[in-house]
């Protein structure tokens, strides 16, 4: 009776190593392993390539002294090297507090006309590195002129949240949920939903747990582990909004690249999402690469709002909340095409398994 195995075979019947190895590693499985590898390089390439040299371009400053003498300090410090300054005159010391707290500014140099010593308005809760560089800066330019400058923090941490990561973190716990649930979904019902309607169910199905998700996420960080204040609720909704938008467009590539749409998820959302969202270090602190497209990513506009809603009164939140909504309308509507257009072998399509034989029967055969 025939086994139904080819290749060359051995002594005792046994195939060679060479027919073993080009069935075991077939050419998909290699490229495969190829492009996990690329993922791997590039994940070591974004995160070290982002956070490994961190320096201020253009970081906001305002700067509130006499008409005078401000001209000259604002262009001293806009003279800086490297550019690592942005300064601009401020009216008076409430109006750059104002300003810092509605997020248009990162600090501000309140010059003081009757002494030697100066004030300088920072906002730990914008990114405490960030607040360093800038005190670091000031104080230099300040002792170059003979003066000397005391650093107050209008927005401050909260005390579970002492290096100001936990609206980063709860940011990127929310995609890897999106993302791995999605990718679960594919795996278990097909990648291509087998019509419409199953397209429907499953991004329900992502509804659902997106609502979970963001619950969890905001009940954790609020008042479990007391590391973000603000409305649970606004950030339960960014929470749902995360985590949607970044599962439906996972749905959205494994539709049209199947398998590899996971991998092209893992390119968009950790690789390039995680060390760009402006977490570990703010935006002014990264390279010009990751600096411009944090702000356009799940990662980035979830951070943004996390910490908006958290410390700023859910000031500047236009542009993320716009962001997350591109992403989901984007993933679902593109998920809902490739169910029409390209229908796939979801459990709709697939063929019922035959009923095995009864024992008399497979004997006679």
């Amino acid at each position: 009776m025939a086994s139904g195995v080819t290749g060359s075979r051995g002594p005792g019947g046994r195939r060679g190593f060479l027919a073993e190895l080009k069935d075991a590693v077939n050419g998909r499985t290699a490229m495969l392993v190829i492009a996990v590898l690329a993922l791997q390089l590039g994940f070591i390439v974004s995160y070290i390539g982002a956070l490994h040299h961190p320096y201020p371009y253009k970081a906001s400053i305002g700067v509130v002294a006499p008409p005078q003498i401000s001209p000259k300090l604002v262009a001293g410090l806009n003279g800086l090297p490297k550019q690592v300054l942005d300064a601009k005159p401020v009216a008076d010391q409430a109006t750059a507090v104002g300003q810092i707290k509605d997020q248009k500014l990162y600090t501000a140099l309140v010059f003081n006309p009757t002494g030697t010593q100066d004030t300088l308005l920072v906002a730990n809760a914008s990114g405490p590195a960030l607040a360093t560089a800038v005190t670091q800066i000031v104080t230099q330019v300040e002792t170059q002129q003979g003066r000397t400058v005391v650093v107050k923090d209008v927005v401050p941490l909260a005390a579970g949240d002492a290096e100001g990561l936990s609206s980063f973190y709860l940011a990127v716990g929310w995609c890897v949920g999106g993302y791995l649930v999605a990718s679960l979904l594919g795996i278990s019902a097909g990648t291509r939903p087998a019509n419409a309607q199953r397209a429907v169910i499953r991004l329900g199905a992502l509804l659902l747990y997106s609502l979970a998700a963001g619950l969890g996420g905001a009940i954790i960080a609020g008042p479990i582990l007391n590391a973000l204040p603000g409305s649970i609720v606004a950030l339960w909704g960014v929470g749902t909004m995360v985590v949607f938008g970044v599962g439906a467009v996972t749905m959205a590539l494994e539709c049209f690249f199947d398998v590899i749409g996971i991998g092209i998820a893992v390119l968009l959302f950790v690789i390039l999402g995680n060390p760009s969202a402006g977490g570990v270090f703010p935006p002014p602190l990264m390279p010009p690469f990751w600096r411009a497209i944090g702000p356009w990513l799940p990662n980035g506009a979830g951070t943004d709002l996390n910490r908006s809603i958290a410390y700023f009164h859910g000031t500047d939140v236009l542009r993320p909340l716009l962001v997350l909504s591109a992403w989901i309308v984007v993933g679902v509507a593109l998920t809902m095409v490739a169910s029409i257009v390209r229908p796939g072998t979801g459990r709709a399509d697939l063929p019922k398994p035959e009923a095995a034989p009864e024992p008399e029967a497979a004997l006679e055969a």
